[in-house]
């Protein structure tokens, strides 16, 4: 590991962070699963820039999302990039409440993108974001309001099912 750094202090504030007062098993499966991926995407690229590359923590990172990429075109999930720039067009309020990761991530406008595993902002620059960036973003995705909103049945799970009924395969 090496010295430690102001992101060891962010991976610190992310493993703090808890979902024991909710009940994930009544969560809408797809909107977890890509909350969880994204926690994990993050986990991982403020893990790189807190440990070293070669750590047995950043491989077993690596080897867990590798296998979640075949996961994310399994059913439903393989509609929630769609899902999300369908958000931004026909429910523009309900994009602006999104977490900022999603938003990047998987809106087409942007040039934000996962690569090699780790979240890329700007895909032409060589800054990594600052540790303020990941504080807020793992903030954005413990909001209770958002949290809230991805149970079966409520606002953006309601969506997602709206959306994924037109894409039946």
């Amino acid at each position: 590991m090496q010295e430690s750094n102001e992101y060891t202090r962010v991976l610190q504030y992310l493993y703090g962070k808890s979902l024991i007062l909710h009940d994930t098993a009544d969560f809408n499966p797809v909107l977890y699963f890509y909350f969880i991926d994204s926690l994990a995407h993050l986990d991982y690229t403020i893990s790189v820039m807190a440990y070293n590359f070669q750590s047995i923590r950043n491989e077993m990172s690596r080897q867990y999302l590798r296998w979640r990429i075949d996961e994310e075109e399994k059913g439903e999930r393989a509609y929630f990039g769609e899902f999300i720039n369908w958000l931004r067009e026909e429910h523009p309020e309900k994009f602006d409440t999104l977490p900022v990761i999603w938003a990047l991530v998987y809106d087409d406008q942007s040039p934000a993108e996962y690569r090699s595993f780790r979240l890329i902002i700007d895909p032409d620059s060589n800054q990594a974001p600052p540790p303020a960036f990941f504080i807020t973003a793992i903030d954005e995705f413990y909001e209770p309001e958002f949290l809230k909103s991805l149970y079966n049945g409520a606002s953006l799970a309601t969506l997602f099912d709206e959306f994924s009924g037109t894409r039946k395969r």
